[in-house]
């Protein structure tokens, strides 16, 4: 395995740190116990074309052994405490609710949370919307992969509710995904939002017959509103249009993965 040494010194400022080359680094006002960062392709890592160099998923080609090699580096060079708690995600709204030991299978769930120092939570996108939750005194976090489908499904409200802490002491940070002018979607998907809540309306654009460009943090952003959760920072990313990101729009079938990956250090 190839050792790299990250540029990137990590401190208590973690989250005011600006965009790199390999790393993003969500600037929200979180407490200071609580780190974060979404990895991109050009990472320390060690994958072959056509998945860049730090591909983080293991179920779109790439060889087995490089993905192992690249998921030790980035703990290595984010200096996590512990191996990040991959998930099985599956486009629904089951949140796994995890402590610091890993499990032999990684669990069948599009969330996690988790409320003990030392678990890294980890949320493989490609287009789909990461979200990043933490509560304002740093004792709770939670990750979600939030697709249409999820989203759609409550996959956000569900990681908030199994934070078990009031919406109003709840912070979110929405990461890269596929921006709103790169994403066309079909009526079956605009229609699965305007049945749950007419104002998602807005977030569709009419581009051809019964096509529309969607507007996934947009929508995100109504549903947390709606679950009470009012404190909601980052966006304006767009994966397609982005060479840093992961794209499944773009890449197809082989497109590697970036994560976005929040923990709670101990204080």
């Amino acid at each position: 395995m190839r050792i790299w040494r990250c540029t990137v010194r990590m401190s208590t400022e973690l989250h005011e740190l600006p965009m790199t080359d390999a790393w993003i680094f969500p600037d929200w006002p979180a407490p200071r116990q609580i780190r974060a960062a979404v990895t991109t392709r050009d990472g320390p890592g060690v994958s072959l074309p056509p998945f860049g160099r730090f591909n983080l998923g293991l179920r779109n080609g790439d060889q087995a052994e490089a993905v192992s090699d690249n998921r030790s580096v980035l703990q290595q060079a984010l200096d996590l405490p512990a191996a990040p708690r991959w998930l099985r995600q599956v486009h629904g709204n089951t949140v796994a609710v995890l402590g610091p030991l890993p499990s032999p299978d990684e669990p069948q769930a599009d969330a996690a949370v988790s409320h003990l120092p030392g678990t890294v939570l980890a949320i493989l996108t490609a287009d789909c919307l990461p979200v990043l939750f933490c509560a304002d005194d740093g004792s709770a976090i939670g990750a979600a992969h939030a697709g249409w489908r999820g989203l759609a499904a409550g996959v956000l409200e569900a990681a908030a509710e199994q934070m078990q802490i009031p919406a109003e002491r709840i912070l979110a940070w929405l990461g890269p995904c596929i921006g709103a002018t790169s994403y066309e979607v079909g009526e079956e998907v605009r229609a699965a939002f305007i049945d749950h809540a007419g104002e998602a309306a807005r977030c569709f654009m009419p581009t051809r017959p019964g096509h529309w460009h969607c507007d996934l943090a947009a929508l995100a952003r109504q549903r947390l509103a709606a679950a009470g959760i009012a404190r909601v920072h980052g966006g304006g990313f767009d994966t397609l249009t982005d060479p840093r990101l992961y794209s499944y729009r773009r890449e197809g079938a082989r497109s590697g993965r970036f994560a976005s990956l929040i923990w709670l250090e101990s204080t």
